[in-house]
């Protein structure tokens, strides 16, 4: 008796050890789940935390809603002048809606990358095929994306309840028979624009030259201009000065002036003079002589 009760007790938390781990389940942080009831969805976007279900009726399905990155294949697009570029790119997505997912892709995350991988390159492909390459090239990568980022990330939400986060370019190459030309048209433009920047610093060059030399023209003229002023009024000052001088003692001044004749006269060796000794000029030097009478003729 005492072994069947045993046995039953250990029969029965088994029973309900099972019923536990099959009728409780856990949704992580990082996922979303959808109940089933034999394939049908009953129950959408169940919420991280502890939750339970109907074993064996009920199952559910988990689905990681973190960023996902999807690294698209390298492909050859063409510009809208026909030239190819080669296009290397990866796509960031998340899962939104766990019951369109999972009805599109049955869960299956490879189902999915096979279903937006096309969309990807079909978005990428018109969106190179409206520029041409001239564009691309001087085009930032970022503003290039933005446009079929929007476009891609509206349809997958309607078809596959993902949303496209994000599409960026890694690399975007040249065939080599295009390589050469495409640098060739690059250098030429960048010559061209070198030639426009020059003949403009010469022109911005000439026209500071030449109001700096206006500048100077105008303050020569203008300092001229003064110093003869300042002449004038100096010659005009010694005028004045001069002539109160002279009207203060006339005798003296002109016994003064007589004395820097005189001076300059006979300052060299050799000076020969030919005057009249009773002329004005030997005045002073008559009046000097005791006999009144000038000096020997020299």
């Amino acid at each position: 008796m005492i072994n069947n009760r045993s046995l039953l007790i250990v029969g029965g938390l088994a029973v309900v050890a099972w019923l536990a781990s099959n009728s409780l389940y856990v949704v992580d942080e990082t996922q979303r789940a959808v109940k089933l009831r034999f394939g049908e969805v009953i129950e959408e976007n169940i919420q991280p935390g502890l939750h339970v279900k109907i074993p064996i009726a009920q199952t559910i399905h988990k689905f990681d809603t973190r960023l996902l990155t999807l690294d698209t294949d390298t492909s050859r697009y063409l510009t809208l002048e026909q030239k190819a570029v080669i296009v290397d790119s990866y796509v960031k997505w998340q899962v939104i809606d766990p019951t369109r997912y999972y009805e599109a892709t049955a869960g299956d995350e490879l189902m999915a990358i096979r279903l937006i991988q096309p969309r990807v390159d079909e978005s990428l492909r018109n969106e190179f095929g409206r520029l041409n390459l001239q564009e691309i090239i001087a085009e930032r990568r970022d503003d290039l994306m933005i446009g079929p980022t929007e476009e891609l990330d509206s349809l997958m939400r309607d078809e596959l309840g993902v949303a496209i986060r994000d599409i960026r370019i890694k690399r975007i190459d040249l065939p080599e028979d295009v390589s050469a030309a495409v640098f060739e048209r690059m250098r030429s433009e960048r010559e061209r624009e070198a030639r426009e920047w020059r003949a403009q610093g010469q022109e911005e060059a000439e026209r500071i030259r030449a109001n700096a030399d206006r500048r100077r023209h105008v303050l020569i003229a203008q300092a001229n201009e003064r110093s003869e002023t300042l002449r004038g009024e100096g010659d005009a000052q010694a005028a004045r000065i001069f002539s109160e001088a002279y009207g203060q003692d006339q005798e003296f001044f002109s016994f003064w002036r007589s004395l820097n004749a005189y001076r300059d006269s006979f300052s060299g060796d050799g000076d020969m003079l030919v005057l009249d000794p009773s002329s004005d000029f030997f005045r002073y030097l008559r009046s000097a002589n005791p006999n009144g009478q000038a000096g020997e003729e020299e």
